[in-house]
């Protein structure tokens, strides 16, 4: 009797677990997995949102990989932008966790004061504010003008509008910083404290100890910040709109323009499948390379 009364309130538990798991599954597979697999099927098809679904077969990815010039444009100044804007960010974050990691006063509110701009990151308004920066008669102009340098138009001139772009990205380190603060945390005393016995400097210090203990954490910030980095679009859209000649017209502005500006939601579905390619194909890379620079304590070695 006490074994099937045991049976029996393990099988409600396990109803009732299932019951409050279902609204996620619900939710996965509704708002996730079908839009995912709809994405595909309409990759190969000629559909406008104003009539049925056409099938085209292969076209779409023919006429993108051989003859669209704003494909190849749009690609060549993401990857620019990837290249340039991830490093520096990544710079920028390890850089100031490490300050931020000494025992000083007042250091939670130095804290969140670099971690705030994360808080508000992406959105409408730091765009505007920060296209009101950099605009030809914004502050940045402003402030040289008071001291006699002539300004510039930085997001309207093709030369500086994506460096313009890169600076906001790279401005926004702050949730880069705290996983970088929180390695740092985790990183034993006592090696630090060895490498001191042994007359290393701070350079050999951060060299020999804190790069090769803080390796799997920039090894996980570089592939999150390479992924959205390549998704890049409100300030490029906000911002510039893709101008001036294109120089900051992103791969999701290009996507964003097919889909909701020439309802060529076909075309764009076939722009989104080819992103997730090159984005896995560049994350296996840096798994594949990953063996080469990143340490686990746990394997003891590199």
């Amino acid at each position: 009797m006490i074994r099937q009364a045991r049976t029996v309130r393990r099988q409600d538990d396990g109803w009732a677990a299932y019951l409050f798991v279902l609204p996620w599954i619900l939710g996965f597979l509704l708002l996730t997995l079908y839009p995912i697999l709809r994405s595909f099927q309409l990759s190969f098809t000629d559909y406008s949102l104003l009539s049925k679904p056409l099938w085209v077969g292969p076209r779409n990815y023919i006429d993108i990989l051989t003859g669209d010039r704003d494909f190849r444009k749009s690609l060549s100044v993401t990857a620019t932008f990837v290249i340039i804007g991830v490093p520096v960010r990544l710079f920028m974050s390890l850089m100031v966790a490490m300050l931020l990691n000494q025992k000083l006063r007042m250091m939670p509110l130095y804290r969140t004061m670099f971690y705030f701009p994360s808080l508000i990151g992406g959105s409408v308004a730091v765009a505007t504010l920060w296209r009101n920066m950099f605009g030809l008669e914004g502050y940045i102009n402003r402030i040289l003008a008071f001291f006699g340098i002539q300004g510039m138009g930085w997001i309207t001139n093709p030369k500086t509008a994506l460096g313009t772009l890169i600076h906001i990205y790279a401005w926004q380190f702050g949730s880069t910083m705290v996983i970088f603060l929180a390695g740092l945390k985790h990183i034993p005393v006592e090696l630090y404290e060895s490498a001191e016995i042994d007359g290393a400097g701070w350079r050999h210090k951060f060299r020999s100890v804190t790069l090769p203990m803080l390796s799997p954490i920039i090894f996980f910030n570089l592939l999150m910040g390479i992924i959205n980095a390549f998704q890049m679009f409100t300030s490029a859209f906000i911002i510039t709109n893709g101008g001036p000649a294109h120089a900051t017209y992103t791969y999701s502005l290009f996507l964003y323009e097919k889909a909701f500006t020439r309802y060529q939601m076909g075309y764009a579905s076939a722009l989104a499948w080819i992103m997730l390619l090159i984005v896995g194909v560049v994350t296996a890379v840096n798994f594949y390379l990953s063996g080469k620079w990143v340490f686990y304590e746990t394997e003891g070695g590199r």
